[in-house]
């Protein structure tokens, strides 16, 4: 069983940045195709960015595109979300994500979810 803990959220300003960060255990993580997900008050939840196994190439929704940045440390068994220049409507709570199928990792095909970290951004 896949356990996924994420970390890093805070209130922050905007313009500000945050890295999120999300640990694996119970897999072989170096396996497993990553993704960030967020959900805001009143909205469904959302693909953010994701990151596909060997190789890690990367995938972002188009509202995050240039400020955030996905990446991974297979030795750490940890998947990082950099947040840069981060705006008010970034607020959500915010959910790593992990597979072992071979799919498209922008849809909701994840099967194991971490609990999710609070990220708001005042402006």
């Amino acid at each position: 069983q896949v356990q996924l803990v994420e970390s890093g959220g805070g209130l922050v300003q905007a313009g500000d940045s945050l890295r999120l960060s999300c640990a694996a255990s119970g897999g072989t993580f170096s396996s497993a195709t990553m993704g960030w997900f967020r959900q805001a008050p009143g909205k469904e939840r959302e693909f953010v960015a994701g990151i596909r196994r060997w190789p890690s190439v990367t995938y972002y929704t188009d509202s995050v595109k240039g400020r955030f940045a996905i990446s991974r440390d297979n030795t750490k068994n940890t998947v990082y979300l950099q947040m840069n220049d981060l705006k008010p409507e970034d607020t959500a709570v915010y959910y790593c994500a992990a597979t072992f199928k071979i799919a498209d990792p922008t849809t909701d095909v994840y099967d194991y979810w971490g609990q999710g970290t609070q990220v708001t951004i005042s402006s």
